[in-house]
């Protein structure tokens, strides 16, 4: 144990006085989680709105009109934007220059039409082709038609009851039936879950993936003093003296496994209190994944070590599992907004069971019981890069 012990501190003190360490395993990391999180709203500091932007003139500027216009200004899709200053010309220079996805145009004698009965007509400027001028559409044909259809429903109430029902109250009581449909879905949140906001969910994704994928970038750093102990003889000069194979493996294991723990530690509490993702909500549940995850990758981190033979392999064998472990385990875009094919396949990557474990705590609101899962498979992958490391280190050292 305490060649071990040894061999573990010698690697500890060569990385701490070795600047890249802390370029790797902490500056990179917070850096990239605040360009990030700036860069998608996180650090946004009022309030957002995710309603398409739609451009709005009125040109018949009728008592029904301003129903049209009350009516979209309370949707859930577009959000108006109003200016009584442009004109159609200006409205499709908007649209054409991609600063609005589409624009509405209320023409002169809507509200007439629609008080003769007649089917009224609205201009869309817009390319419907697009996923966006798809939703607008839609939501604009909806609305239409439920204006349409209070206007005529109305204008038949009048004429059967005369002066009892006039046709302002008839459609003022069509219109709110439309807000009160006879089925309706309720989304409901327990209490002991508190809401996040767009905000915070977007740092509860980068924070940990930010993370994950630097620890795996770090590993060039450990990787190098395992080669350079080669390179120098130093490995085989020691395996001439009493010290077992399995020491020299568990003494470097044990080094790598102490950085990569201790950089999980500071980013942890770096997130919790800077950041606002509420890792420490259930603190065990979190500590048992950043154990875990520090043992899987410090496993791959020795793998790497053993197999590359330079220091430029060693950075090779380091950056490629980075970027491809980190995007196909979702350490850039959430796996849940893929479908389950995609999910499926995420999840060979060990950063995927690692992701599952902290924002099933600090986003999903859940406890220890749902970590144990994501906990297993990454110490699952752990002993698999430590046995290949082991068979590769046996192999090679024997020739």
């Amino acid at each position: 144990m305490i060649r071990i012990l040894d061999i573990a501190a010698k690697d500890l003190l060569q990385l701490i006085r070795d600047r890249s360490t802390f370029l790797f395993f902490l500056i990179m990391p917070v850096a990239f989680t605040l360009l990030i999180g700036f860069a998608t709203g996180g650090f946004s500091s009022g309030p957002s709105d995710a309603r398409l932007p739609v451009g709005y003139l009125d040109q018949d500027d009728s008592r029904l009109s301003k129903r049209l216009y009350d009516l979209l200004a309370a949707s859930e899709v577009v959000r108006l934007d109003e200016n009584q200053a442009r004109s159609v010309t200006d409205l499709e220079q908007l649209v054409a220059g991609e600063k609005l996805p589409a624009a509405i145009i209320v023409p002169a004698g809507y509200g007439k039409a629609s008080l003769a009965g007649k089917h009224a007509r609205l201009t869309l400027i817009g390319d419907t082709a697009t996923v966006a001028g798809t939703a607008i559409q839609a939501e604009i044909l909806a609305v239409a038609n439920r204006l349409d259809s209070a206007v005529t429903m109305a204008l038949v109430m009048e004429q059967l009851t005369g002066a009892r029902l006039p046709f302002n109250h008839a459609l003022d009581q069509a219109l709110s039936a439309w807000q009160q449909p006879p089925i309706a879905i309720a989304e409901t949140t327990s209490t002991a879950i508190p809401r996040k906001s767009g905000q915070m969910m977007s740092l509860a994704h980068t924070s940990p993936g930010m993370m994950l994928q630097f620890a795996i970038a770090g590993l060039l750093t450990a990787a190098q003093v395992i080669v350079s102990e080669r390179k120098s003889r130093a490995l085989q000069r020691l395996l001439t003296t009493a010290t077992r194979r399995i020491h020299i493996l568990l003494g470097h294991y044990m080094a790598i496994f102490v950085i990569i723990l201790c950089e999980f530690v500071l980013l942890i509490v770096f997130g919790q209190l800077v950041l606002r993702v509420d890792y420490l909500r259930v603190a065990s549940a979190t500590l048992m994944v950043a154990l875990s995850a520090a043992l899987c990758i410090a496993a791959l981190g020795l793998l790497i070590g053993i197999v590359a033979k330079s220091e430029e392999q060693a950075v090779i064998f380091s950056i490629v599992p980075m970027f491809a472990l980190a995007g196909l385990g979702g350490a850039w875009a959430p796996l849940e907004v893929t479908g389950p094919t995609f999910q499926a396949i995420g999840h060979i990557s060990p950063i995927a069971w690692a992701m599952d474990g902290f924002k099933n705590v600090a986003v999903r609101g859940l406890g220890m019981e749902s970590v144990l899962l994501p906990a297993s498979a990454l110490i699952g992958y752990a002993v698999l890069f430590f046995a290949l490391a082991a068979w590769r280190f046996w192999a090679s050292e024997e020739r």
